[in-house]
């Protein structure tokens, strides 16, 4: 079976242009190939290769740094889709491994809550696009019933959901119940949700970059939980309201502290 036909859901329409040229997935040698014809250059200048695993014990993060490195494991969906996410988010993705390297080099420091809030938000993460921000209000107050149903011709106008995490692209395959993604948040002009699919999606680079090289997110709890089942479209189950009723997929939770960006 083909990507395309596999990535059906419009959650992958990020990653379509590439999924519709790979007749075969996960194909590593491919995607080794695509990253010729589009070129990525890390944030110390190295170019941007992906390689099967090597055994010699270099820390994933160090070896890109040092590189440009991506270990691609073959027949793998989920380096698969790590590497369709670094040609569809390269300022990203530089700025993920970059703050890696920061962290890691910080006195004293392994493994803390900055490196862990960047692995949540590139294996889960997902932006939120909305030019109301009464619905980004309703999504960080876990209202899912308002929002998805009272306000769903809204949701489906004015809010654009586009996945980032490359193991949230992989649950995607085989979609369950109570499948969530770690969610950031931005308000946006309705011009800007009138741009082109590339332009957006550029943009969303771009902004989510400059984000992580603030510093802006710095815990896991910087990030909003976002049930992917209930986003209009991605099953017909959420055409029904009583969908929504099903408190264990759609819990009431915390109050996040984060605000949206401008």
């Amino acid at each position: 079976m083909s990507a395309a036909s596999l990535c059906a859901s419009p959650l992958f329409d990020p990653l379509r242009p590439w999924l519709d040229r790979l007749p075969q997935a996960p194909d590593a040698s491919a995607v080794a190939e695509l990253a010729e014809e589009f070129p990525i250059h890390a944030a110390n200048g190295q170019r941007v290769r992906f390689v099967p695993p090597r055994p010699d014990g270099l820390v994933y993060e160090c070896r890109i740094w040092e590189s440009g490195e991506v270990e691609t494991r073959p027949d793998n969906w989920h380096d698969f889709f790590n590497a369709l996410v670094w040609l569809r988010f390269p300022q990203t993705k530089i700025a993920v491994s970059a703050a890696h390297m920061r962290a890691m080099q910080a006195p004293g420091e392994v493994r803390g809550t900055t490196r862990d809030a960047l692995t949540h938000f590139d294996e889960c993460g997902i932006v939120v696009l909305a030019s109301q921000p009464e619905l980004l209000d309703l999504l960080r107050d876990f209202q899912w019933k308002q929002l998805f149903v009272e306000r769903r011709a809204e949701v489906i106008r004015s809010m654009r959901f586009v996945i980032f995490g490359h193991a949230t692209y992989e649950q995607m395959l085989k979609p369950f119940r109570g499948l969530t993604a770690k969610a950031v948040l931005y308000e946006v002009s309705e011009a800007w949700l009138e741009m082109g699919d590339s332009e957006q999606l550029a943009a969303v680079d771009k902004l989510l970059a400059t984000d992580l090289i603030s510093g802006r997110y710095t815990r896991p709890r910087d990030f909003h939980p976002l049930p992917l089942l209930g986003i209009p479209g991605v099953t017909p189950d959420s055409e029904d309201p009583a969908y929504y009723d099903d408190t264990w997929q759609f819990r009431p939770g915390r109050r996040a502290t984060v605000k949206p960006a401008a």
